[in-house]
């Protein structure tokens, strides 16, 4: 098995939870403070040593090409006045990984994402981030899944524990055993309610993936909307060899979620040297 070196990032979902930001700028381009939220996972994945990712776009998301291209007129700007710090920053950028784009001509969910990268995947494992899961954590969530992954050689999600109130909101693992921190799946359930199953492990956005992957979703069923469920490729691959998943060691935010998106700030923030102080100040006047 192949060292993993690439990544996918599907990214070209409306975003209507947050319009009217989202009206004219990618939901992935909104800051948790200063950052936008597509770059963390783009670090995220380099932490993990990808040298390759490959972000699927649409029509009206230039702006995260741009973001991590070279600007050269700031670039200027920042040497001329002087503003060595920023100017590091805005470079460090560009540098981060190899990045390719892939369109979509419609948002169509994971499975179409996925499918437009296969043929950039070859014949290599290779890492998915999806952009409305933030972690926060020493070591990060991808490093965690490789990890785990190499401990396996099969493909490994992440999941999450997930309140009973919040079970009919995710796909829901049953697992068989376990060994270290990594569980052997046994059932996929689509957003079942908590009374149906008595477990709690929600899948997040986050994946190794083996590239027959792709044949599994080729061959998955159409719901009633023309969709595939990438857990439905799943479902097929469970029936010829093993799928694990791996209890994570995170603080996990769904930016997907406006209080999610605004906890991630707050958090993020609290954690900067510059900012950390004068915000809690500001917090405990808000609570009184």
């Amino acid at each position: 098995m192949k060292k993993i070196t690439k990544c996918i990032i599907p990214a070209a979902w409306f975003g209507t939870r947050f319009l009217p930001a989202t009206k004219a700028q990618p939901k992935e381009m909104l800051p948790i403070v200063d950052k936008p939220v597509i770059q963390y996972l783009v670090e995220e994945a380099v932490s993990a040593w990808i040298t390759d990712i490959v972000i699927i776009t649409w029509r009206g998301k230039r702006s995260i090409e741009d973001h991590f291209d070279t600007s050269f007129e700031l670039e200027h700007t920042l040497v001329e006045k002087g503003k060595t710090k920023e100017l590091a920053e805005v470079e460090k950028i560009s540098s981060l990984a190899n990045i390719a784009y892939v369109r979509q001509p419609v948002p169509k969910w994971d499975w179409d994402a996925l499918l437009r990268a296969a043929h950039l995947m070859w014949d290599e494992p290779f890492l998915v981030l999806f952009w409305d899961d933030l972690i926060k954590w020493k070591k990060s969530g991808a490093e965690q899944l490789i990890e785990a992954f190499h401990r396996k050689w099969s493909p490994v999600i992440a999941l999450e524990k997930v309140p009973d109130s919040k079970v009919s909101s995710y796909w829901i693992l049953e697992t068989k055993s376990a060994e270290w921190k990594i569980h052997l799946a046994s059932k996929f359930l689509e957003k079942p309610k908590s009374t149906e199953t008595t477990s709690r492990l929600g899948v997040i956005g986050k994946y190794i993936l083996t590239p027959d992957i792709f044949d599994y979703l080729r061959k998955a069923p159409q719901w009633k909307d023309s969709e595939i469920r990438l857990a439905d490729a799943f479902v097929l691959m469970m029936q010829d060899r093993d799928i694990y998943w791996v209890e994570m060691e995170w603080i996990r935010y769904d930016t997907w979620d406006k209080l999610g998106f605004l906890k991630a700030t707050i958090d993020f923030a609290l954690d900067r040297e510059d900012l950390g102080s004068d915000l809690m100040e500001f917090i405990k006047t808000r609570i009184k």
